[in-house]
């Protein structure tokens, strides 16, 4: 039987049908919950579960933690009446969510396992969205791969995707063996929560894992040609040298623009690489240069295993919960 849920403090309230999760009820009636992966991996959604009972179909998801009032909401169906805390998103800032056809224009390989497409979209077509967001490549076979924006929303017409090759990946796999200038792909978008919000005057730390520098690179282009007010502190780790592949477009950034400082970090530097800069995980670099966060605001996109240990770091320093944004690149079951 359907259920009634109420969202806290915005008060809203609406119905989920039998079997529906809260966040597909949610969005179905043009309510903005926040949300990352919709596979319970990334805890996005994750929200306090305030009264009510939820269960979860295919089984606990991975994000969700031992409290006892925590839900994740993608994956959650309520039992009961149910109210949860969580921040909605500005319904300004939503987006509307489009299938459209791009051609494969342009293909580079940054690294031995990174390859950027650039997608031309049809001369009629725009894609909205915020500097952050991703969108879902969909495989004729049905099933789908996400992937980061890293062009801003002022380059809309052409959309540039950073692909990471995965031994065995279903579709990165297909990537480096077929897909060539004048491919046509299918796409669905723009997705996802994690986008720069613009009504902060705090000081931004943006913070890249791997391929995670794709929809920073977005956020921070976007903010530049906003003109950017806001000190801007980038930090991007990777194994080794060569791993950064955009190093010189971040290290320009910085130079042009006073406000922009870059902090490339190394955890596993090769022996020629004769690295000087800062080497470690990239979430300690962040906490030795700023061991309070209580008034910054942190965007940060990568694996998981990164996202998860610097939530727990950055909420021992200071940062508030409300000033952080995540976006954890989960692999598909099957290989991203």
């Amino acid at each position: 039987m359907p259920h009634h849920v109420r969202i806290q403090p915005s008060g809203l309230a609406f119905l989920v049908e039998s079997g529906e999760t809260v966040l597909e009820a949610a969005w179905r009636q043009g309510i903005q919950l926040p949300y990352g992966c919709r596979s319970g991996h990334c805890g996005a959604c994750g929200a306090e579960l305030r009264s009510g009972r939820v269960y979860y179909p295919d089984g606990p998801p991975s994000a969700l933690t031992e409290a006892a009032q925590h839900a994740i909401l993608c994956r959650a169906v309520p039992e009961t009446d149910c109210e949860f805390g969580i921040r909605e998103i500005d319904s300004g800032d939503a987006v509307a969510i489009r299938s459209l056809a791009a051609r494969v224009t342009a293909r580079e390989d940054l690294a031995p396992d990174v390859t950027r497409l650039w997608l031309r979209l049809p001369a009629s077509e725009w894609l909205r969205f915020s500097a952050g967001q991703y969108v879902d490549l969909l495989l004729r076979d049905g099933h789908r791969r996400s992937y980061s924006l890293a062009n801003p929303p002022e380059v809309a017409d052409r959309l540039e995707l950073h692909v990471r090759r995965l031994a065995g990946g279903h579709f990165s796999e297909h990537l480096f063996a077929r897909i060539t200038e004048k491919s046509l792909l299918r796409f669905e978008g723009p997705l996802g929560s994690f986008y720069l919000r613009e009504d902060s005057g705090r000081p931004l730390i943006m913070m890249g894992g791997g391929t995670g520098f794709a929809p920073i690179k977005s956020m921070v282009e976007h903010a530049l040609a906003r003109g950017l007010e806001r000190p801007l502190h980038l930090f991007w780790g990777v194994r080794a040298r060569r791993d950064l592949y955009l190093g010189e477009l971040a290290a320009r950034w910085a130079r042009e623009h006073e406000r922009v400082t870059f902090t490339p970090v190394l955890s596993a530097p090769a022996s020629t690489d004769d690295w000087p800069g800062t080497v470690g995980f990239v979430h300690e670099a962040v906490l030795a240069c700023y061991p309070d966060l209580s008034g910054h605001e942190v965007y940060m996109a990568g694996p998981p295993g990164m996202v998860a240990a610097s939530r727990q770091r950055f909420a021992t320093a200071g940062l508030p919960a409300q000033h952080l944004y995540f976006d954890a690149f989960e692999s598909a079951p099957d290989g991203r």
